[in-house]
């Protein structure tokens, strides 16, 4: 078996991963990007066509990091030279007197270009949707669709123009921590000074060689697309935007959907949640629940669509109990990374996460105040796997 040297490993190939893997590189790091599937594959968080990228959130720091993450993808557009970001809009509706409220107030503090759609004018400026009794609606103006699959490919390539080394079909079956980290896999032994964990919803899997189990649920999510009864209706070319439904009669989460486009006649409209699943198990969970919520939502809320999804395919999240990332150190190996419980929010911050990770592993001060992401707020439910 043979046995290579780095500077850095990372696991996992999705964008987080990719992102810290080209980070690495840029600060001339040697860099090992291991992965266990081949690649490309749609085996877990990453794949698909399109997520909507956007500065609309309750909390003030999601959006303070979404100014410079902005930055990033439109620095990696001209690097690489290939379109990743197409803007729409995000039309934010929800009820009042909740969650709406926030948003609109982050948005506001944030002075994030926002229009306000008054609910006498709603219909002009967006045909085809029923805002529900009781909701107010606004659109955050800098949003848009993030081309997914295009982007792992781009960042991806860049990491290994920066000289930087992937391989994939590699499942790590061992880690064993120390000053120099060793790393085994199906077919090889790796070491490094730093590794860095990005491995979605196998984190706990690989962590367990660590002797450390963080609460992280991954449950499996019904991406579905949904046939316009009039082509071009909800079509990205006629400018419909994504949108966010933040609370309806029909669902206690957040129902979301992006334009026409990847598809054509198709628009994808999903529930933000699922059932739990086990990563390596998780075609054989069936459950529809989710489905039945969204046919009444589309029913009653966009009469454009035929209520009986055309094509249902399938993504996992990995969800922290508080719904917040993980980016931390290890808490006994101080040159093991975490990156993990991304929550289903986290691709649009893949640039920022990846430097981020970066700084981490090589014991900068990171850019941003990380407090809100740090292990010890599990403290009453991380526990030790020894």
């Amino acid at each position: 078996m043979s046995s290579q040297d780095y500077d850095c490993i990372v696991i996992g190939a999705g964008v987080q991963g990719s992102f810290t893997a080209y980070n690495l590189a840029k600060n001339n790091k040697n860099t090992l990007l291991l992965e266990q599937f081949v690649l490309p594959h749609s085996r877990g968080s990453s794949h698909g066509q399109t997520r909507i990228i956007r500065k609309a959130y309750d909390e003030d720091y999601y959006t303070h990091m979404m100014e410079e993450c902005y930055q990033l993808w439109t620095q990696l557009e001209k690097e690489a030279n290939v379109k990743l970001y197409r803007r729409t809009g995000l039309l934010v509706m929800g009820p009042e007197k909740g969650d709406y409220q926030v948003f609109k107030s982050t948005l506001e503090r944030n002075k994030v270009p926002i229009v306000i759609l008054p609910r006498e004018e709603f219909s002009q400026h967006i045909p085809h949707v029923n805002l529900s009794q009781g909701n107010a609606a606004l659109v955050d103006t800098t949003a848009g669709v993030l081309y997914a699959d295009r982007t792992l490919k781009t960042v991806q390539g860049q990491f290994q123009k920066l000289g930087g080394m992937i391989k994939d079909g590699q499942k790590v079956i061992d880690i064993t921590p120390g000053s120099v980290v060793t790393v085994t896999t199906v077919s090889g032994m790796y070491r490094a000074k730093h590794l860095v964990i990005t491995a979605g919803p196998w984190a706990n899997t690989l962590l367990s060689h660590t002797g450390l189990q963080l609460p992280l649920q991954v449950i499996k999510i019904n991406v579905c697309y949904w046939r316009e009864k009039v082509p071009g209706s909800y079509n990205i070319q006629h400018r419909f935007p994504c949108f966010i439904q933040l609370e309806s009669e029909e669902a206690k989460h957040h129902i979301y959907g992006l334009p026409s486009n990847e598809y054509p006649g198709l628009m994808k409209l999903c529930y933000h949640t699922g059932p739990e699943t086990d990563p390596d198990d998780r075609d054989r969970q069936t459950d529809r629940g989710d489905i039945d919520i969204l046919q009444r939502y589309i029913t009653r809320c966009f009469p454009g669509l035929v209520p009986i999804p055309a094509v249902v395919e399938s993504c996992m999240y990995t969800v922290t109990p508080d719904n917040h990332f993980v980016l931390d150190h290890h808490p006994t190996h101080s040159n093991i990374v975490i990156g993990a419980g991304f929550s289903g929010h986290g691709f649009k911050f893949g640039p920022i996460i990846g430097k981020l990770l970066c700084e981490l592993s090589q014991g900068e001060v990171p850019s941003y105040d990380l407090s809100p992401f740090r292990i010890r707020r599990f403290q009453a439910h991380s526990k030790s796997a020894l």
